[in-house]
């Protein structure tokens, strides 16, 4: 008579009798060993022999095994699975929901634990082994964004908390939204530059949607946003995104984020959307910077002072959202339209396409790699601003009418041509 023992049982065993791991679980060892765990604490952490550790060890891996599968609602899914358990900290029933809504896969929460059941050990292990990653001074500036529950008047209202943290002093800057848009982190990335008077050499981030299209787990190829290589660009600093599902690597602004939502917002009201940014503001100058950080040991505002001679001058930069850059085709009038108002361009050019950037209170109309026109942005509607040197050779040129007889100056922000190439793509 036998025992109805499992034909497969959750833990396969060799014929020598040494537990075969999961595949995941293997590279979740293989992982943790290279952050400096031995034998013997990887063994306690898997529940299994020092021996059957440093046989995988030995091996570099786990070793190929085959065994009978079957179709379940979760093929094809596995990396969707592992990046939403991550994502959500181990939360089965989120995903579960998560699964209905975006693939109509309407199933229990049971099944939905026990497929990611493989996944909780290296999310516990991830949780306990962060590894400290110290940055020289102006190397680097770590951004996120955390949601609150705050009391606006009467009521309650969810914000979004943009929050950057110098690696090296640890001074941060804050900015509350009722959004997270593509433009939200740069203004956020922005008023960082003001607060701090300058640009670090890089800014590290999570995988949000709105700046990384696309991060292989595998590879560790990132594709970032188009407009995002622009902004980066514009600033001067090198734009890197933490590994899937190692968002820890961002701990000290992660931190952050926890230490601003519980002790600047938590068990506060604010009359007005106002009164919160300027409380904010205050708690960051008056209480966030004067404090003893618990790592570093000193002020940040005190250790700011090594970090702040080697950050990137603005260098009088306007923001990243007043440059436009456009294209448009001439018309039979010599002119090209934006905004209502037409702006000159030489008469050659009727007919052609010339690319049209609008930055720093400035339209610069450029042809073939070449500077065509330069106008100052007109603050009218259905204006006509017209350099009579664009009409010189025309024949049948009439009277033109001028929107102003002044001299045009040059602003202060105006920069060399190789900056606006700079942002825009370079030369045609």
């Amino acid at each position: 008579m036998t025992t109805g023992v499992s034909e497969f049982p959750a833990r396969l065993r060799s014929m020598q009798g040494e537990e075969m791991f999961q595949a995941e679980e293997v590279a979740a060892m293989m992982r943790l060993h290279e952050l400096g765990w031995g034998a013997k604490r990887l063994s306690k952490e898997f529940g299994c022999a020092r021996n059957t550790v440093r046989r995988y060890l030995r091996a570099g891996g786990a070793a190929p095994f085959n065994k009978p599968t079957r179709k379940t609602a979760f093929d094809g899914l596995d990396d969707w699975l592992r990046e939403r358990f991550f994502r959500h900290g181990g939360n089965a029933d989120v995903v579960r929901q998560e699964l209905a809504s975006e693939h109509g896969i309407v199933i229990g929460l049971r099944s939905v634990e026990l497929r990611v059941q493989r996944w909780r050990r290296e999310l516990k292990a991830q949780k306990r082994a962060t590894v400290r990653f110290e940055t020289p001074p102006g190397h680097q500036l770590q951004i996120d964004f955390g949601e609150a529950r705050v009391w606006i008047g009467d009521e309650r209202i969810r914000v979004h908390i943009f929050v950057a943290t110098l690696g090296y002093s640890r001074r941060m800057h804050i900015r509350p939204s009722l959004r997270e848009r593509q433009i939200d982190w740069f203004e956020g990335m922005e008023g960082t530059f003001l607060r701090f008077g300058g640009v670090p050499t890089e800014v590290l981030f999570d995988n949000a949607r709105a700046l990384v299209e696309h991060h292989d787990a595998a590879t560790r190829e990132v594709r970032f946003n188009g407009r995002l290589h622009a902004f980066a660009r514009y600033w001067g600093f090198k734009p890197r995104a933490c590994a899937p599902y190692r968002a820890r690597t961002k701990g000290k602004d992660e931190r952050g984020v926890g230490y601003v939502k519980h002790n600047a917002i938590a068990g506060r009201r604010f009359p007005s959307w106002g009164a919160f940014v300027a409380h904010l503001d205050q708690w960051n100058r008056e209480i966030a910077d004067q404090r003893v950080h618990g790592t570093t040991g000193e002020l940040p505002i005190v250790r700011f002072a090594d970090e702040a001679g080697v950050l990137r001058p603005l260098g009088g930069r306007a923001p990243f959202g007043q440059l436009r850059d456009l294209i448009r085709k001439v018309r039979p009038d010599c002119a090209i339209d934006l905004d209502t108002n037409s702006y000159s361009v030489p008469w050659r050019l009727v007919g052609e396409t010339v690319q049209v950037v609008v930055l720093a209170g400035r339209v610069i109309v450029r042809h073939a790699g070449e500077v065509v026109a330069d106008h100052p942005v007109c603050e009218g509607r259905r204006q006509q601003v017209t350099d009579r040197a664009h009409l010189t050779g025309l024949v049948g040129a009439g009277p033109i009418r001028e929107l102003s007889s002044q001299p045009l100056q040059t602003p202060a922000l105006l920069r060399p041509l190789a900056e606006y190439e700079a942002v825009v793509g370079g030369g045609w």
